[in-house]
C-alpha cells in the first residue's frame, strides 16, 4: 500500500490558531512529534516521502536504537505501517502551527509556512496541477 501524496498541497486546518509558520516548542523530556516532523523536513525539504517521514520520527520519537534499527529494521518498518495511522493532514504542523505541506510528483514534501508569497501562490492558483487538500480541523465545528 502506498500511504504518501504525490502533486499534493495540505492547506493548514480551518481553525488553525497560527498567524505565522511557528515552530513546535519542545517538552522538557525531549521533541514533540510535531518537533520532530518540524525539524525533519524543515531541515531536508523534499527529501521525505510521508511513509518515510511517519517511519523516522516513529523510530526517534520511541528512541530505537540504531543497533536493532540495522538487525531489524525491515521488521520494524513492516510493524510500523501494519498499524492504523493518521497522515500528515492530521499533523500539528498544518492544524496547529501554520505550516502548509507541499507534496511534489515524486511524493517529497517540504513546508510551507502560511505567510508567504508561495503559500498563497497554491491556494490562488492551484499551483498548476497540485491537488489541495485541506488539514483536518482540531475540533468538531458546529
Amino acid at each position: 500500500m502506498d500511504w504518501n501524496y504525490y502533486d499534493t498541497f495540505i492547506t493548514i486546518a480551518a481553525d488553525c490558531p497560527a498567524v505565522t509558520g511557528t515552530v513546535p516548542p519542545d517538552k522538557k523530556d525531549g521533541k514533540t512529534k510535531a518537533g520532530i516532523e518540524f525539524q525533519l523536513v524543515y531541515e531536508h525539504p523534499y527529501e521525505y516521502t510521508q511513509e518515510d517521514l511517519l517511519y523516522e520520527v516513529h523510530v526517534r520519537h520511541k528512541g530505537i536504537p540504531q543497533e536493532e534499527l540495522a538487525a531489524k529494521g525491515t521488521q520494524i518498518r513492516d510493524e510500523f505501517f501494519q498499524k492504523p495511522m493518521a497522515c500528515l493532514r492530521a499533523s500539528m504542523l498544518p492544524k496547529k502551527f501554520g505550516w502548509g505541506i507541499h507534496f511534489n510528483k515524486e511524493g517529497k514534501m517540504a513546508l510551507v509556512p502560511m505567510e508567504s508569497d508561495l503559500y498563497q501562490q497554491f491556494i490562488e492558483s492551484g499551483k498548476g496541477d497540485v491537488k489541495l487538500l485541506p488539514a483536518m480541523r482540531n475540533s468538531r465545528g458546529k
